[in-house]
């Protein structure tokens, strides 16, 4: 079973705090009695693969790889990987392939991170 843990101010998550929450989370399973089965408790931080949402995130993972999905105008949803340069009031800046391409904040879904070999 895999338990993902974040802090409601946003910030960093621990190992001490994954250990903290893990005996609690552990014993509340067990007196409940659910599940009958063997099982591994995971209690981890969300990790890479998450999606981008705070200032604090599009600073922190600047010059990271990300995809970013969008609406175009045609109503469709489209796909752009690169690396993240910025994210201003108006767009997101995604270097591609060493040029720069700016997506409208207002059409963007998400963006998220993903692997260098994506």
């Amino acid at each position: 079973m895999q338990v993902l843990i974040s802090h409601l101010e946003g910030g960093d998550v621990s190992l001490d705090d994954c250990a903290r929450f893990s005996g609690p989370m552990g014993e509340a399973i067990e007196a409940s009695e659910l599940l009958k089965e063997a099982y591994v408790l995971e209690v981890s931080s969300p990790g890479i693969g998450d999606h981008l949402e705070s200032d604090r995130d599009f600073v922190t993972f600047r010059g990271f790889p990300v995809e970013v999905t969008s609406h175009n105008t045609k109503g469709s949803d489209l796909k752009e990987s690169g690396l993240l340069k910025n994210r201003s009031s108006e767009y997101v800046h995604l270097n591609i392939r060493g040029r720069i391409k700016r997506i409208p904040r207002d059409s963007v879904v998400c963006v998220r991170l993903i692997s260098p070999t994506s």
